[in-house]
């Protein structure tokens, strides 16, 4: 049987390269975004002959009855879902006196609010199968703080609590729930950072290189696949806290 995958924020650097990963083998990949479709259709062209059945979804993940809606419609075509990897994020450097309330509110209601929505609708569905994976996409930063990132550090760290809660609550049911922590990628969500930024970043790594999409997106796709492993944080990068 195919396994039924559903990744966020699939419009994204980390989320296209998921979606290749996956559709490398026969599964029914669901590509979500909120208003970034275009993006989502032609990668659809690119695994279009891939052995995957892929399928754009859109919702707006702040929003809860969407949220419902998109798994219902995950139900309905493919009788539910075996994976979720909820990757969608969103990031707005702002030092503290300058975050305004609105920026704090869409930061945490995306990378939190928007993650424990999906989780909790994936669950009910992988309840009554008793089995499921789910994969929280979350940052080193959440446990070393960045300056100017205290709504996506502290929605970050959330997200990691979040998902041993889960692990703990769903473990009897057979439902797996990890988070990883890429490292920094060069991604949309990135190209904003300076360029002695970026450098500060990489040379924090023992190895003094940064992570790939390539290795980030074949190191969850293993993960997917792995039956014994939950309430898990993994780091992906060689920086040491």
């Amino acid at each position: 049987m195919k396994r039924r995958i559903l990744i966020t924020g699939a419009s994204g650097g980390l989320g296209q390269a998921l979606s290749l990963a996956f559709s490398r083998e026969p599964v029914f990949l669901g590509l979500h975004c909120f208003n970034n479709k275009n993006a989502l259709e032609r990668l659809s062209k690119k695994i279009h002959h891939a052995p995957c059945e892929p399928k754009i979804l859109t919702a707006d993940l702040r929003q809860p009855t969407q949220v419902m809606q998109l798994f219902e419609t995950i139900e309905k075509e493919w009788g539910g879902i075996d994976v979720l990897i909820n990757n969608a994020a969103s990031n707005q450097n702002r030092l503290f006196h300058k975050l305004s309330d609105d920026e704090w509110q869409s930061q945490v209601q995306i990378n939190l609010s928007g993650a424990f929505f999906c989780l909790r609708e994936a669950g009910k569905q992988m309840k009554n199968r008793q089995g499921g994976h789910i994969i929280n996409i979350a940052s080193l930063a959440a446990f070393t703080g960045r300056t100017g990132q205290s709504a996506y550090t502290s929605s970050k760290r959330g997200l990691i609590a979040l998902s041993q809660s889960a692990a703990k609550e769903w473990g009897p049911l057979g439902i797996q729930v990890n988070t990883v922590c890429p490292g920094f990628l060069p991604t949309p969500m990135t190209a904003s950072l300076s360029k002695t930024q970026k450098e500060t970043l990489i040379a924090e790594n023992a190895l003094g290189r940064p992570s790939t999409l390539e290795e980030v997106s074949a190191f969850i796709h293993k993960l997917s696949k792995m039956r014994h492993v939950s309430g898990q944080t993994f780091n992906l990068d060689s920086r040491i806290t």
